[in-house]
């Protein structure tokens, strides 16, 4: 058998810590999804970062359902949210890890308070280890202050008694949409 692909390795290593995985053939789909999930769960607000030229769409989809959407002030909302939807920046196959450039206080808040967190990565974005990620990191350093989130699965912790917790310091679920790149 011949080595494993970067995205199977990826699929592997996220679905070892119980991130639920689903390819997306478009951005629509990435923003139904969230907002079905969202419905399902009982939430009713959304936050979401990485739209910025569609939020139009996004607002319709996330007002169709019932459910506001939240692009900034995160912090006058923290108790009404219960989903993020963001655009990762990179995934790493080796350790089944997303990376943010989370510069901005609101997408960090955003990962850390909601229930649920559903991030997209587009296919082109994935690398087969950190090391690959050296240039993008270096060039995002390069002007600080910086701040990169590197997340693997959703929130876990075993501090009290070595009794493994989820979503103790963050979301309790990880949703991963992964989106095929258009051709060009």
């Amino acid at each position: 058998m011949g080595p494993q692909s970067d995205w199977e390795l990826f699929k592997e290593k996220a679905a070892a810590v119980q991130v639920v995985i689903t390819e997306i053939t478009d951005v629509p789909a990435a923003f139904a999804y969230a907002v079905d999930l969202t419905t399902k769960q009982g939430g009713k607000a959304m936050a979401a970062f990485g739209w910025d030229d569609q939020n139009a769409a996004l607002a319709a989809a996330c007002s169709q359902a019932g459910v506001a959407l939240v692009l900034d002030n995160l912090r006058e909302h923290a108790a009404t949210l219960h989903t993020a939807l963001t655009l990762a920046d990179w995934g790493i196959a080796a350790t089944g890890s997303l990376v943010l450039d989370s510069r901005s206080e609101d997408l960090r808040l955003a990962t850390m308070l909601v229930e649920t967190h559903v991030a997209v990565l587009p296919v082109s974005r994935l690398r087969p280890d950190s090391l690959a990620l050296e240039a993008e990191m270096m060039r995002l350093m390069a002007s600080p202050p910086s701040y990169l989130a590197f997340i693997t699965g959703a929130s876990r912790t075993a501090d009290i008694e070595r009794v493994l917790t989820i979503g103790v310091h963050g979301p309790q679920e990880l949703h991963l949409l992964i989106l095929k790149d258009q051709e060009s």
